[in-house]
């Protein structure tokens, strides 16, 4: 008796589910890297900024307390995207018996097509940070000199003249961020915790970052950076970062999940049928997810010099 297509699509689909979890880990999930990362049951989150309250004045004996309002400040919105890919096995493959040798073949492409496609869309965050046109809840792009402030002016998460990854431009953005503030200006405790560089700029990140000495210099100082210990991450590789000069630094913002962040509405799902019409055994991919950032502080950056 004839296997009908229904049940060799029953048959065929455990083993090429798990040849495509087994796939779809082995590669890196270099987004982990930069992003917090949380669950979501929704179609889309949102995170409102609570601006806090200013400065306590001193009170004077016999007057009253002086009373402050804590308010809503912007919205940062992450919508969610539906990311979807599938392949069929044509009924003549199924005839001549070739859907063991093709499925497995093309279930390992359809895994290096959705973490692809994960990673493009992590990167994309930063790739458009310093885009007017890819902005936030606050109005400006992620990285910018003007994040407007509740309790007025502006504040920055770059320098006023970028400059390329180097020791003193390093040094230069980590002071920068430990002198982050509130929104209503009070001095708040922020740290980088970690320097992301495309691939163009590793030896550069390595030799800052790693070097007993201060590195290309001929001075006996020693590497002020590692000595300290003030980026206890290190440094991480971003191969999907399209700027060669920029750099990024991560900072404790991020880390504590205020920062950059990446929503999992729904987890990767496989499904396999077979298509009466055709006699094709269809195979697909899908989840949905989305990537974005609530607090700027939680990211310095520069797109070099």
């Amino acid at each position: 008796m004839a296997i009908s297509r229904a049940q060799l699509a029953k048959e065929l689909e455990p083993g090429l589910n798990s040849l495509f979890g087994l796939s779809y880990d082995s590669y890196q999930r270099e987004y982990e890297d930069v992003y917090a990362i949380e669950d979501s049951s929704r179609a889309f989150e949102e995170e409102v900024l609570i601006t806090g309250f200013g400065s306590a004045p001193t009170k004077t004996e016999g007057q009253g307390v002086v009373f402050d309002n804590a308010s809503e400040s912007y919205t940062a919105r992450y919508t969610h995207e539906t990311i979807a890919l599938a392949f069929a096995l044509t009924d003549e493959a199924v005839e001549d018996n070739l859907y063991s040798s093709l499925g497995k073949r093309y279930v390992k492409a359809l895994a290096r097509s959705m973490s692809n496609t994960k990673e493009v869309k992590g990167a994309d965050v930063l790739n458009n940070a310093f885009s007017s046109s890819y902005t936030g809840g606050d109005g400006v792009s992620l990285i910018n000199t003007a994040h407007p402030l509740a309790g007025g002016g502006t504040a920055a998460n770059r320098a006023t003249t970028m400059a390329d990854l180097n020791e003193t431009s390093l040094e230069d953005a980590l002071i920068d961020i430990s002198t982050f503030t509130d929104d209503k200006g009070l001095t708040i405790s922020v740290q980088a915790t970690k320097l992301v560089v495309p691939p163009q700029l590793v030896f550069v990140a390595d030799r800052i970052m790693n070097s007993t000495l201060r590195p290309g210099t001929a001075d006996n100082d020693v590497n002020a950076i590692k000595n300290t210990g003030v980026l206890p991450g290190g440094y991480t590789v971003n191969h999907y970062l399209a700027d060669p000069d920029a750099f990024f630094l991560l900072t404790t913002v991020t880390d504590s999940g205020e920062g950059l962040k990446m929503f999992q509405r729904t987890a990767m799902e496989n499904s396999m049928e077979p298509d009466f019409t055709t006699g094709n055994i269809r195979y697909k991919a899908r989840e949905r997810y989305s990537f974005g950032w609530s607090d700027w502080r939680g990211i310095y950056g520069s797109q070099g010099a």
